[in-house]
């Protein structure tokens, strides 16, 4: 396999236990520092910077990557109700050039209702794609070096320019993912690479073939991924032993609370997402080697893939033969686990071990530049949503 692999920065706070603040480790400039030159040195090709109101500014948060990193792409997540596009766009071709290139964008059009209410922004599930269509509209013109004028149902602009052109062209690639009919047509008519939360292969497969479908119309062909937790180990009984010590710390009043919320959303992913596992421990594992566990408290991308590094990559190859060619990986805590994953299925996945040539030493525990990550800071709660 010939892949793109990306990681993820936990710009809410990282934890070794779902649902218990006091073991978390705060997202500090440090903090996400390390990961990223782990990420980079490990030979990960992208570092997805989610958003959301419990996260930090992922703007600013990658432009405070641009001294320490210089292969590694940001995949920055773009939520297009917040923001004009002609501003956005300057901040597009201002990030791109000072990162030389590098920078990659993931459109959030919804989410929360609730976050997005608080955040000021009053639209409905589809108003918010059809936002989120004008908005990508104006936005792909500007940096085309168009003269825009547009007239739209929610987005207006006359005569609006960009004057500085992002280094890629005509723009930075588009990431996307979204579960709703209004999202698969965005998709088809707009992004670069549509992303799916890891759903059991045969739910991906519909998806994936909706969207072909829908982008063949508008004469567009879409790459596709799968945003995935992993929990890897030398053995699969180590694995699912960590899966379970995981969530060892919920309670069941944690996962009613957390369900309770996600139940309140309109979001056509997490609704599915949860329909995997109902809230219930006992209905965890939805496929061979899937499970479901993380979900029970933390929005988004709530399946992981258990097991050994031979498992793991025989379960990613499925989604590989429906046609994905990227994976979008995480797991707790998300340094220790950057390095578990690329020192064991690396060799894989056809990319270089990293032990090969001596890039990275994990003998040192998790000490990647000299600095003690300190496993006592305070975090907060991981219940609430991360569009990632």
């Amino acid at each position: 396999m010939s892949l793109d692999i990306f990681w993820f920065l936990p710009t809410s706070g990282d934890t070794r236990y779902l649902g218990a603040s006091d073991f978390g480790r705060a997202p500090t400039a440090e903090y996400l520092r390390q990961i990223a030159v782990a990420s980079e040195n490990l030979g990960y090709d992208g570092l997805l910077i989610p958003t959301g109101s419990s996260c930090l500014d992922p703007w600013i948060v990658a432009s405070s990557l641009i001294p320490v990193t210089q292969r590694i792409k940001l995949l920055v997540a773009l939520r297009t109700s917040q923001g004009a596009p002609v501003d956005i766009a300057r901040r597009t071709a201002t990030l791109d050039r000072a990162l030389h290139g590098r920078l990659l964008l993931n459109v959030v059009p919804g989410g929360d209702t609730a976050e997005l209410e608080a955040d000021g922004i009053f639209l409905d599930h589809d108003a918010r794609y059809e936002h989120a269509d004008e908005f990508l509209t104006i936005w792909k013109k500007l940096l085309r070096g168009e003269t825009v004028n547009f007239e739209g149902r929610h987005l207006k602009v006359k005569n609006s320019r960009n004057y500085y052109a992002p280094v890629q062209q005509p723009h930075p690639p588009i990431f996307f993912g979204g579960s709703s009919p209004a999202a698969h047509e965005l998709a088809a008519k707009h992004v670069d690479a549509y992303l799916t939360w890891g759903e059991p292969p045969a739910k991906v497969a519909e998806k994936i073939v909706d969207v072909r479908k829908r982008a063949a119309k508008h004469g567009r062909t879409v790459k596709f991924g799968v945003r995935l937790q992993v929990i890897v180990r030398e053995t699969t009984s180590e694995a699912w032993a960590d899966a379970n010590r995981l969530i060892s710390h919920l309670t069941d009043d944690d996962i009613r609370r957390a369900q309770q919320s996600f139940s309140q959303m309109d979001s056509v992913g997490q609704k599915r997402i949860a329909s995997l596992h109902g809230g219930k421990r006992d209905k965890l594992e939805i496929s061979p080697n899937l499970w479901a566990g993380i979900g029970l408290v933390r929005g988004g991308a709530g399946t992981a893939l258990v097991g050994d590094a031979a498992t793991v990559a025989e379960r990613l190859q499925e989604y590989v033969n429906l046609g994905v060619d990227r994976f979008v990986l995480s797991g707790y805590p998300h340094l220790e686990e950057s390095i578990r994953f690329a020192e064991l299925v690396f060799p894989l996945l056809g990319k270089k071990s990293v032990n090969e040539k001596g890039r990275i030493q994990t003998g040192g525990a998790f000490d990647i530049r000299g600095a003690q990550v300190n496993a006592t800071s305070q975090v907060q709660p991981l219940q609430q949503v991360q569009a990632a």
